[in-house]
């Protein structure tokens, strides 16, 4: 049986380095919080490899497509696995998911939030099934 790990790199993946936060920024909350046997984890931004917050930016429907959007939540979905791998040690370590929730930037007349943030999704079912 593979690990997730395996899965991440058989599927042409990488997790970027765990969230860099800028200097001079103070988050009252952690991305990722554990209590007992369950992992909380708080709203992610998308990240570079290096660990440093970054875009896309902007509206879908204006700014962005929902393609490109879509590639994003994708993005986000690798931004929190690595950091919770970080401070769990191991992502076979997790055994299911409870639910995601997913807010879109979008413009009023956008109405197909579900599909971008259906790349979040897809990406957690292919490396966990």
């Amino acid at each position: 049986m593979t690990t997730p790990e395996e899965r991440l790199i058989d599927l042409g993946y990488e997790l970027p380095l765990p969230i860099i936060i800028p200097k001079g920024l103070h988050l009252p909350f952690s991305f990722v919080n554990i209590k007992k046997n369950r992992v909380f984890i708080s709203g992610h931004p998308r990240h570079s490899s290096g660990g440093k917050i970054d875009g896309p930016y902007g509206k879908v429907g204006k700014d962005l497509s929902m393609e490109e959007a879509n590639i994003a939540a994708k993005e986000i979905a690798l931004s929190v696995l690595s950091n919770v791998k970080h401070e769990i040690g191991e992502l076979s370590r997790i055994t299911g998911w409870c639910r995601v929730f997913g807010m879109v930037n979008s413009i009023p007349e956008f109405n197909e939030q579900h599909l971008v943030i259906n790349g979040f999704s897809d990406l957690i079912i292919e490396i966990f099934g």
